[in-house]
């Protein structure tokens, strides 16, 4: 009778793993489907992030750099009143002002009130700011805000090495 019991019991076990592995089958595939879908688009993703932050320096080193031309240097002339003019113009307070240049905003109201002169870098930096628009020049900053942001985002490690 125990010989019995046992068959019946296998039997009864492997009809019931028939039934849940047909049960089942369906959803296990639609898992292992999903997996490799979801896989393929986080590699998607990291591919359309790479392409992102390549498209953004390329765009902060066009913004960011604008170049004057040589003659416009050398025959560039520098009033504490067309320095306060051009910042008023954009819109902008002395420290965004300053970004944009390249130096402190304490410089640029020094600047602004005659009490120093820019030096040739920074008149080329005041020039080449000086053809921005007020858009152009609001974008420019944005750029700069966001590679500071993601500067100081960095591990410590990472910011010595940079610097």
């Amino acid at each position: 009778m125990s010989t019995l019991a046992v068959a019946l019991k296998d039997e009864i076990r492997r009809l019931a793993r028939k039934e849940i592995k047909a049960h089942t089958g369906p959803t296990a595939q639609a898992v292992a489907q999903f997996r490799r879908e979801i896989a393929k688009l986080k590699r998607q993703s990291r591919e359309y992030e790479r392409r992102i932050s390549f498209l953004e320096a390329q765009e902060r080193k066009r913004i960011g750099n604008p170049e004057p031309n040589d003659s416009a240097i050398e025959g560039g002339r520098f009033s504490p009143r067309s320095v306060k003019a051009q910042r008023r113009r954009t819109g902008l307070s002395a420290a965004d002002y300053a970004k944009l240049v390249g130096v402190s905003g304490l410089t640029i109201y020094n600047w602004e009130n005659g009490k120093s002169r820019p030096r040739t870098e920074q008149l080329a930096s005041l020039i080449a700011v000086r053809g921005l628009g007020k858009r152009q020049a609001q974008a420019k900053l944005e750029l700069l805000k966001a590679a500071d942001t993601k500067a100081s985002h960095k591990p410590r490690a990472l910011r010595r090495k940079a610097g």
